[in-house]
């Protein structure tokens, strides 16, 4: 079994290029950044990982459903409700069944799955956990909660620090302790490290999970060439002192990793990365199709299961 870590939308990519190695897959997904809006409960990295690996994700804005509609949108605004997180007409019936979910007693956990099961997915989607975790940035004008930062704000505010509500109190489900434990390949998706892979690496159990793993351990570079395909990354790191360098990304992984896997565009930083005592594979990591991310999975897989 395959065991991946991820947040959103650049994660997703790598997990559905893994999904399409056909070999078993279970994808630990951030949960920091859920937020409730409008009475709903909204999971952004989850969805955007479901939708990925169910071939339903929206190639132009990068998140969200394929073929979606926006009246719902459209008369929540007229009605004078906030509409600056956009829920489309077709992603407002896994938020309404996932709010009904948890309602009525059941985990995210237990939902997820069932969610997951409906769209006909093989793999597993597994919360970091199934308590609240909430990531807060501190801004110029305070501490503000991510999705109004990220969507909102448009990630406008300069970052300088950053705060996971509620993680030390958060739990790791035996699931996602099980699926660790269990797995012949560990992969870091190549999400943002400040606020999606941070998070699953700071819920209690976590990080001693994967350094206690059989399994080896694997990251991949979220930056090429000092910068990244998409999000606010860089410009977060570099709010917080930290060279946007995918070296920087290596190190800060590397008490839990035993490969790195490296733009070929970065190739020079080999021996840096090397020199954390991390397995390197450089090679083109760009995800534009099915096809480039299954061959990146396909090299992560040959290369260390």
């Amino acid at each position: 079994m395959i065991v991946a870590l991820s947040g959103g939308v650049g994660g997703a990519k790598l997990a559905r290029g893994l999904y399409l190695t056909a070999h078993p897959l279970t994808v630990i997904v951030n949960t920091a950044d859920d937020f409730e809006h409008l009475g709903l409960a909204i999971c952004p990295d989850l969805d955007s990982v479901m939708y990925a690996l169910a071939d339903l994700s929206d190639p132009e804005r990068g998140w969200g459903v394929r073929g979606e509609s926006w009246g719902s949108l459209e008369m929540l605004s007229r009605y004078g409700a906030p509409d600056w997180f956009q829920l489309g007409d077709r992603d407002l019936a896994t938020h309404l069944l996932r709010t009904q979910g948890l309602r009525q007693g059941q985990s995210l956990t237990g939902v997820t799955a069932q969610l997951c099961r409906a769209l006909g997915l093989a793999a597993r989607l597994l919360p970091m956990s199934d308590d609240p975790v909430r990531t807060q940035v501190r801004t110029p004008t305070g501490w503000m909660d991510f999705q109004v930062y990220f969507v909102k704000e448009r990630c406008k505010p300069a970052v300088k620090a950053i705060r996971f509500l509620g993680v030390e109190k958060a739990k790791a489900t035996p699931q996602t302790l099980q699926a660790i434990a269990n797995a012949r390949l560990i992969v870091l998706c190549p999400s943002n490290p400040l606020v999606s892979v941070d998070p699953i690496l700071s819920v209690p159990g976590m990080r001693d999970a994967l350094k206690t793993a059989s399994a080896p351990v694997i990251a991949v570079s979220p930056l090429i060439q000092g910068r990244a395909i998409k999000g606010p990354t860089v410009e977060m790191l570099h709010g917080l002192d930290i060279e946007p360098s995918p070296v920087a990304v290596a190190g800060r992984y590397a008490d839990v990793l035993d490969g790195f896997v490296l733009d070929a565009l970065d190739r020079a930083l080999h021996g840096q990365i090397a020199a954390l005592g991390l397995e390197v594979l450089v090679m083109d990591t760009l995800m534009k199709t099915d096809e480039h991310k299954r061959r990146l999975a396909e090299a992560i897989v040959n290369e260390w299961l």
